[in-house]
């Protein structure tokens, strides 16, 4: 899996943070999409693919209860691009060694996935590499209550991407969760999960 991870993303490059997508949406109404901050603030993720004996695992984490934006959920590592960031990947590694301690160059970037636009006004460039199995965490507790990993045979599994609806801005929305153990991944986090997933195996849009 690894091998064709590196294949697949070969040659990517980040995109200009106004191109975005949204996996599952099909054609997004013009009614929800002028309630967005314009323009869509940049931002950048790390997707962190750990080699275990038995699988690759992305590690995710748990956002710290008392931050005032979505607050205990699951996320990747990331955050908006700050003055000093050259590109997407610096944001996103920069924030990794923040949130969870792993060192820059500790990680392998092997490409980059479409950019995902958040209902909070995000246009966020997912970025996907690879890290020794042997770095410890260090987690900021200011910002992460928690980091865990979990299979990429389990993420990659389509029974497993259940997409729901909610209602936003008067509109039915639709989204993805992924169940794994005591935890649902969802939301944006999830939305990148699948696009992932789309990306590496070619799947064709559920």
């Amino acid at each position: 899996m690894r091998a064709l991870i590196r294949k697949r993303l070969e040659g990517t490059r980040p995109q200009d943070p106004k191109i975005v997508q949204r996996p599952g949406w099909g054609d997004i109404p013009d009614a929800f999409m002028d309630r967005l901050p314009k323009p869509l603030i940049p931002a950048a993720v790390l997707l962190p693919l750990v080699e275990r004996a038995d699988d690759l695992h992305i590690l995710l984490t748990q956002r710290a209860e008392h931050l005032k934006h979505h607050a205990g959920q699951i996320s990747f590592p990331g955050g908006r691009v700050e003055i000093g960031d050259n590109n997407p990947s610096e944001t996103a590694l920069r924030e990794t060694a923040e949130e969870v301690g792993v060192p820059a160059d500790r990680v392998e970037v092997v490409g980059y996935l479409d950019n995902y636009f958040t209902i909070t006004g995000y246009s966020v460039t997912p970025v996907v590499g690879f890290f020794d199995n042997t770095i410890s965490l260090r987690l900021d507790s200011a910002e992460v209550e928690d980091a865990f990993e979990v299979p990429l045979s389990h993420l990659f599994e389509p029974a497993n991407h259940h997409k729901k609806q909610k209602e936003i801005f008067g509109q039915r929305i639709p989204y993805y969760e992924i169940p794994w153990q005591d935890r649902i991944i969802w939301g944006a986090t999830a939305s990148m999960i699948v696009c992932f997933y789309k990306a590496i195996l070619g799947a064709d849009n559920e």
